[in-house]
């Protein structure tokens, strides 16, 4: 198994984006395994474009929420950090309603940084999405935004 520690609390993990752009989105972890994790996300008028399809903004939103905790998820949260260095993403084709389904397994988890795998697919199990999500895994010291900056002065 690769979370830290043990298999992480699904309605927990939920509850980290109220208030936020994942409970914004109706972002809800559904399922997790050894070394996978899942979770969904509506298509509806808050994830849909003008033209009544799954934005594609929306399903990268999706994959680094997932990919995010994922990563955060596997190292001691004591000590590290993980957060997104880089993302991309290929739509494969349109979801117009209902729900779609991020699943987020490891390619790489090193010491300073990890690569995950997305794959987000339709209630039939199409694949609508893959990414590709970096992260870095930074000491917690690290990880603090800082009030201001010398810039702001």
């Amino acid at each position: 198994m690769i979370w830290h520690n043990g298999l992480p609390d699904l309605a927990q993990l939920t509850a980290l984006g109220e208030g936020s752009m994942p409970g914004f989105l109706g972002i809800e972890f559904v399922e997790v395994g050894d070394d996978w994790i899942r979770a969904r996300m509506p298509v509806n008028e808050r994830t849909k474009q003008p033209y009544g399809r799954l934005h594609g903004g929306a399903s990268v939103v999706l994959a680094e929420t997932i990919g995010s905790v994922a990563g955060a998820m596997t190292v001691d949260p004591s000590q590290f950090a993980a957060v997104g260095l880089e993302i991309n993403a290929n739509h494969v084709r349109p979801a117009g309603d209902g729900f779609v389904y991020a699943t987020a397994r490891p390619e790489a988890r090193g010491r300073t940084t990890q690569i995950w795998s997305i794959r987000i697919e339709d209630e039939a199990g199409k694949l609508v999405c893959i990414s590709r999500f970096t992260l870095a895994i930074i000491a917690r010291d690290r990880g603090a935004v800082a009030a201001s900056s010398p810039r702001d002065k």
